[in-house]
């Protein structure tokens, strides 16, 4: 009884997000802190495509990997006759689907900027350009870029951290509702192999 008390205070957190994740292309079935300098631009807002799954489908929709966040957008299966657990739990995973879309949209962009900067910075006190004469990119050794990681990790950390700590309790709670619907779902299933083998 606390531990479901405890899921339904945590769930109360998140209610009202509800945002419909983004998705490119076509589909198929399937059964924080920022640095010192200024900040990147922020990737674009999702937008929620303008596909919809057949009428007959009854699984979700996985679309390819976002260009930004490089995870795969889900469009969910929304069951005609959805109970309440059933529609707390798909709610609550569209709403961590968008979080996490948004902390790795932000994080991607940000690493890719820092990474440039680092770069640029580099080959500059090297008196190097960008590209060679044959127009080449020129990049840095692995000893040096490892620099670059460990920094970027460290300044990090505690963003990743947090982000660690809500993606457990996040999933927890996914894991919790699952349970229960399963539950339901078998429950439904034996009241009505009663009611058939009683009439």
């Amino acid at each position: 009884m606390a531990t479901a008390a405890r899921i339904r205070g945590f769930e109360g957190r998140w209610k009202g997000a509800r945002a419909a994740v983004a998705s490119r292309g076509r589909f198929s079935s399937t059964a924080a802190e920022g640095p010192e300098k200024e900040a990147p631009p922020p990737p674009p807002k999702n937008r929620t495509s303008g596909f919809c799954p057949p009428s007959y489908s009854c699984h979700d929709w996985i679309g390819p990997p976002d260009q930004y966040s490089n995870l795969r957008p889900i469009i969910f299966y929304i069951p005609k006759h959805e109970s309440p657990t059933e529609r707390r739990l798909r709610e609550f995973r569209q709403e961590t689907q968008a979080w996490n879309q948004q902390f790795w949209a932000i994080q991607n962009v940000l690493f890719r900027k820092e990474k440039e900067e680092f770069v640029h910075s580099r080959l500059k006190a090297k008196g190097l350009e960008l590209r060679d004469e044959q127009g080449q990119k020129v990049t840095l050794d692995a000893e040096e870029m490892a620099e670059f990681y460990k920094s970027f990790l460290n300044k990090n950390f505690k963003k990743h951290l947090f982000y660690n700590r809500e993606w457990y309790k996040r999933n927890f709670i996914i894991t919790f509702l699952m349970g229960r619907v399963a539950f339901q779902r078998a429950w439904r299933r034996l009241g009505l192999k009663k009611i058939r083998t009683d009439s």
